[in-house]
C-alpha cells in the first residue's frame, strides 16, 4: 500500500502541540519508589507540607482512598500503588494531585524467590506497549521518529503482514493474552445467561506468574476498558500492578480540572510511561512481564498520535540508557488500524483497519545465544502472522526449543519458529472478511491491460537510465513472460460493519468496488534480453493509469558486463543499464 495514498492523506494533519504547561509544575515526584517534594515548587511556593492518602482497588469498579498519612518529607517510601498528595505551602497555596507509584510487593518477591528458569525458558523480561487503532503505515506516518529509533538504534523488527481476526480491541487482545477468541472462552458478557467474570479465563501473565515473574498490567479510558465495558472485567486483581484504579479514580475526579490530555503538569501519556519505568527500576533483580495500553490519543483520532511521537521516543531511550532493554523482549503494538468512518470508506482505509502495527525488539546478545530463533523473527516479518501467533511467541519464552512445539495448533506458530510462506487465512484462523490476502488469477498475456502494464515497467525503466542516454540504450519490451492479477478480497469490500455490538456477526452489505488491482509481470527487453519482475498497480476509475514503484522492478538474470560502462560511477543502475557500446 501507499503510505500517501491521496485516499488517506487527505484525512491526515498536524495536530496543535501538547501544552500542558497552563497548569502550574507538579510539586510532587515519584522516583526508586520514594516521594519528593520538588525543589522548583519550593523555590517558588515556599515552605512544603504534604499529606499522602493511598488509593486501593476494592474491585474492578470501585477504589477507596485510605485514611491519610500526614506530613511526608523527601525520600518518604511510597506504599501503595496509588495516592494523593494534598499540599499546602507557607503562603497558604494548595496542591492536590493524583500519582502512580510502584509499591514492591513482597509477595511478588517471596513467590520468585527459589524460583528458576527451566533450562527451555529464554529468561527475558517482556514490556508490550501499544495505542489503540493504529495501523502499520498509520504508525509510520505518525510516529517517524520513534520507528526510527527502535528500526536503527534498537534493531527492532516491524511484521509486515500481521493481520487481525476479529474486530475490535478484545478480538485482537483476547488471542494474544489467552490464545483463544472470545467465542472460545468462557461468557463473561453483561447481562448473558451465565456469565461471570474473566478471571477464570487462561491469561498469559499467569503463566509468566509461575515462573517467577512480577506482572503489571494496565490501560487508560476505564470507562471503556477493554475487559469491561461488554464484559465484567476482573473479580480479583488480576496482576501484581494494576492501572485501573488510578485511571479510574483520576477520570471520575482530576480529569475535569486539567488540561486536555495533561494530569498536572505532565501529559498523560508520560505518567503512564513512567509507571513502567517505576515498574522496572521496583524489581531489578526478579524477572516481569509489562503491558500498558493507550488509547486517548489514537482511538479517535487519524493524526492526535503525532504528539506521543518525541514522548515514546525519550521513553525508549531513557529505558535503553538505565539498562532495562538488556534483558527484555521489547514489543511495540496497535490492537487494529483505524476504524472510523471516513477512512472505512476508503479501499486503502479497510485494509488498513486489518494491519496493525506489531513490532519486536530483543537485547543484542540474544541474537548470538538464540542464532535460530532470531533468523527465523526476520524471517517471518514478511509473512501472514496473527495475535495467536504472539501468543504461541510468549508460550516460547518460557519453553523454547529450536524444534518447536509440535503440538502448537496451525493458526499459532511462534514467530521463534518457522511460519510458512504459504500460510493462508483459513490456515490462521482468519475470516474470509477479515483477509486481506488478495485473490490473484493468471492473465492472459495478450490482454490490452496487461499489455500496458508491461510498457509501463518499461518506460519506468527507460526513466532510471534517462540521464545516462549517451551511455545506456534505451530498452522496448521484447516479449511478456508471465502475468498475474492481483485484486481485493471481495469480502473485505463487502464488510460495513459488524453486524452486533459484540463484532461476531458480519454486515456484508457495503457496494465499495475496487479503486486500484495489481499487475505482476515478468518480462523481457531489448537490446540485451534483460528479464524484469515488476509489479505494476492499475487505478481502475482510469484505463490507461499505471504505477510502478521502482524498488518493485527486479533484474531475474544475469546482466554480466553489460552496464559496463556506468558500473563504477552509477553502480545502482546496473541491473537496468544496456550500454551502447558492448565490450567484446
Amino acid at each position: 500500500m501507499d503510505l500517501w495514498h491521496p485516499s488517506i492523506k487527505k484525512h491526515f494533519f498536524i495536530p496543535t502541540p501538547l501544552n500542558c504547561s497552563r497548569s502550574p509544575g507538579n510539586w510532587v515526584y515519584v522516583e526508586n519508589g520514594r516521594c519528593f517534594i520538588s525543589s522548583a515548587a519550593s523555590k517558588r511556593y515556599g515552605n512544603i507540607t504534604c499529606k499522602y492518602r493511598p488509593l486501593v482497588r476494592l474491585n474492578d469498579n470501585m477504589q477507596t482512598f485510605e485514611k491519610a498519612i500526614s506530613s511526608f518529607q523527601n525520600e518518604t517510601p511510597v506504599v501503595s500503588d496509588f495516592f494523593e498528595a494534598q499540599c499546602v505551602s507557607s503562603e497558604g497555596i494548595t496542591y492536590r494531585n493524583l500519582h502512580p507509584a510502584i509499591k514492591v510487593r513482597q509477595s511478588a518477591v517471596d513467590r520468585a524467590k527459589g524460583k528458576q528458569f527451566p533450562k527451555t525458558a529464554l529468561g527475558l523480561d517482556v514490556l508490550m506497549f501499544g495505542f489503540d487503532s493504529v495501523s502499520r503505515l498509520n504508525w509510520l506516518r505518525n510516529l517517524p521518529k520513534t520507528y526510527a529509533y527502535f528500526s536503527d538504534v534498537l534493531d527492532g523488527v516491524t511484521l509486515e503482514g500481521y493481520n487481525i481476526v476479529g474486530d475490535g480491541t478484545p478480538q485482537a487482545l483476547l488471542p494474544i493474552l489467552t490464545g483463544r477468541t472470545e467465542e472460545e472462552l468462557p461468557e463473561a458478557r453483561r447481562a448473558f445467561p451465565g456469565a461471570r467474570t474473566v478471571d477464570d479465563h487462561p491469561w498469559i501473565w499467569n503463566d509468566f506468574t509461575d515462573a517467577g515473574y512480577v506482572t503489571q498490567w494496565g490501560e487508560d479510558g476505564a470507562g471503556m476498558g477493554t475487559f469491561n465495558y461488554r464484559m465484567l472485567g476482573f473479580s480479583q486483581q488480576p496482576v501484581d500492578h494494576y492501572y485501573r484504579p488510578y485511571q479510574l479514580q483520576a477520570e471520575r475526579q482530576y480529569y475535569k480540572n486539567n488540561s486536555r490530555y495533561c494530569m498536572g503538569s505532565e501529559p498523560r501519556l508520560n505518567v503512564m510511561l513512567k509507571w513502567i519505568q517505576h515498574f522496572f527500576d521496583a524489581y531489578p533483580k526478579l524477572p516481569k512481564f509489562s503491558f500498558l495500553f493507550h488509547s486517548e490519543y489514537s482511538h479517535g483520532s487519524f493524526s492526535m498520535l503525532s504528539m506521543a511521537d518525541e514522548t515514546l521516543t525519550r521513553f525508549l531511550y531513557d529505558m535503553k540508557a538505565a539498562g532495562h532493554l538488556n534483558n527484555t523482549l521489547l514489543v511495540l503494538m496497535a490492537d487494529h488500524g483505524a476504524r472510523f468512518v471516513k477512512l472505512r470508506n476508503t479501499q486503502q482505509g479497510k485494509y488498513e483497519e486489518r494491519l496493525p502495527y506489531f513490532s519486536f525488539a530483543l537485547p543484542k546478545w540474544f541474537a548470538k545465544k538464540y542464532p535460530m530463533a532470531m533468523k527465523n523473527l526476520k524471517n517471518n516479518r514478511k509473512m501472514l502472522t496473527v495475535p495467536f501467533d504472539i501468543h504461541e511467541t510468549f508460550k516460547d519464552l518460557l519453553n523454547y526449543t529450536d524444534l518447536g512445539d509440535m503440538m502448537t495448533p496451525s493458526r499459532g506458530i511462534s514467530l521463534f519458529q518457522t511460519i510458512p510462506a504459504n500460510r493462508t487465512c483459513s490456515d490462521a484462523d482468519i475470516a474470509p472478511h477479515w483477509c486481506t490476502c488478495m485473490e490473484w488469477t493468471n492473465t492472459s498475456l495478450s490482454d490490452e491491460l496487461v499489455i500496458l502494464a508491461a510498457n509501463q515497467i518499461v518506460n519506468t525503466i527507460n526513466d532510471l537510465t534517462n540521464t545516462t542516454r549517451h551511455l545506456c540504450a534505451y530498452l522496448t519490451l521484447d516479449r511478456i513472460e508471465a502475468a498475474v492479477k492481483y485484486s481485493p478480497n471481495k469480502r473485505v469490500l463487502q464488510f460495513k460493519k459488524s453486524a452486533d455490538t459484540h463484532g461476531r456477526r458480519a454486515d456484508l452489505t457495503d457496494k465499495m468496488t475496487a479503486d486500484r488491482e495489481f499487475y505482476q509481470l515478468s518480462i523481457e527487453t531489448r537490446p540485451g534480453g534483460g528479464l524484469f519482475e515488476a509489479t505494476v498497480t492499475h487505478d481502475m476509475f482510469r484505463k490507461d493509469s499505471f504505477g510502478v514503484n521502482t524498488k518493485e522492478i527486479s533484474r531475474i538474470n544475469r546482466y554480466g558486463d553489460q552496464p559496463h560502462c556506468i558500473r563504477d560511477t552509477l553502480p545502482h543502475l546496473r541491473p537496468y543499464c544496456y550500454c551502447k557500446n558492448q565490450l567484446n
